[in-house]
């Protein structure tokens, strides 16, 4: 008996092989172009509550450096965007609230980076709020210390849960764009025993 001899031998790869494979490596593509998209989105993330942590603590050391006067600092104005404060701080006093508040809407602005007159230095719309959660009470059997709260919101990238705080609070369109963090401030009364 004769073995069976192939018809042909069978040389490179088919067509649809081809094919297929240019399928799965284009949907790994795109999936591998998927997580850069949101790898970058948390990166700029990341970067403006890094911004805001280093604005707050900004604020919160004038306030501490003031701390006499850390009622001053307490307004219904929201900073930052928006605020109407000019660039140029030098009309207040120097180591007054004013003066504090007008450099502090500065940098909330990005005012510290600058590119060809645009600034650049901070968070993508930043608003800051300043607010008296309880007042001092210097008086004989009371003696409560001033409680301040300094909240920085600004515009995120992407929709999540809208924040508890309200500063900057309708200001962003849809409030699931809306960033916010805040940190307190306690003033104690060293008149106080």
């Amino acid at each position: 008996m004769k073995p069976l001899a192939l018809s042909r031998p069978v040389r490179g790869t088919s067509l649809i092989e081809v094919l297929v494979t240019m399928v799965i490596l284009a949907f790994g593509l795109i999936g591998i172009a998927a997580f850069q998209s949101k790898a970058q989105v948390g990166t700029i993330e990341s970067f403006q509550r890094a911004q805001a942590v280093v604005l707050l603590q900004d604020m919160q050391q004038r306030i501490e450096g003031h701390s006499a006067n850390a009622g001053d600092y307490v307004s219904s104005t929201v900073y930052g965007t928006g605020d109407g404060l000019p660039d140029d701080c030098s009309a207040y006093a120097d180591g007054s609230a004013a003066r504090d508040l007008c450099e502090w809407s500065r940098a909330l602005k990005g005012a510290a980076e600058v590119k060809n007159s645009a600034k650049l230095g901070t968070m993508a719309n930043p608003r800051g709020c300043i607010e008296e959660l309880q007042a001092p009470d210097p008086s004989d059997g009371v003696c409560r210390q001033g409680i301040y709260r300094i909240t920085i919101a600004w515009q995120g990238q992407h929709e999540t849960v809208a924040p508890a705080l309200s500063c900057g609070q309708g200001l962003y369109g849809a409030d699931t764009y809306r960033r916010a963090i805040a940190t307190r401030v306690a003033i104690g009364l060293p008149s106080c025993h």
